[in-house]
């Protein structure tokens, strides 16, 4: 999965948007306000020690900690959240190393546990366009 479809997969999210916060080169999707992915392209030569590549997109995913450990393990390309809790957010590099169906499931998983952290009235307004 490249930027684009990745961009494309998280907007199509009910109520989801995105900003800049974090400056130009970093966008943060938002359902309601509230952060569930950022996406921003890599820095450096190759991994460095912040868990950035150059050349590739990186996308900061919210997970819950026991499966975030787990596709850390599994995953060569996923590393503890860059700039984030380290215990609650993976960041995933799209070199093209994951299943398009594994990217997909964790974005899904991201938006999902944003959302249940919310009041029960914004929950129900989001999940009716599940």
């Amino acid at each position: 999965m490249d930027y684009l479809a990745a961009e494309k997969y998280l907007l199509a999210k009910p109520e989801t948007r995105f900003d800049f916060p974090f400056g130009e080169d970093v966008k943060v999707f938002r359902v309601k306000n509230k952060m569930f992915a950022t996406l921003a392209l890599g820095k450096g030569s190759e991994k460095d020690t912040d868990g950035k590549m150059a050349g590739h997109y990186c996308i900061n995913l919210k997970c819950d900690p026991d499966e975030a450990v787990m596709l850390r393990d599994i995953f060569p390309s996923v590393l503890p959240g860059y700039h984030m809790n380290k215990a609650q957010w993976n960041t995933v590099i799209l070199d093209g190393s994951i299943p398009q169906g594994e990217l997909e499931r964790m974005m899904d998983n991201s938006y999902l546990l944003v959302v249940s952290k919310m009041t029960k009235k914004d929950q129900q307004s989001i999940l009716v366009h599940l």
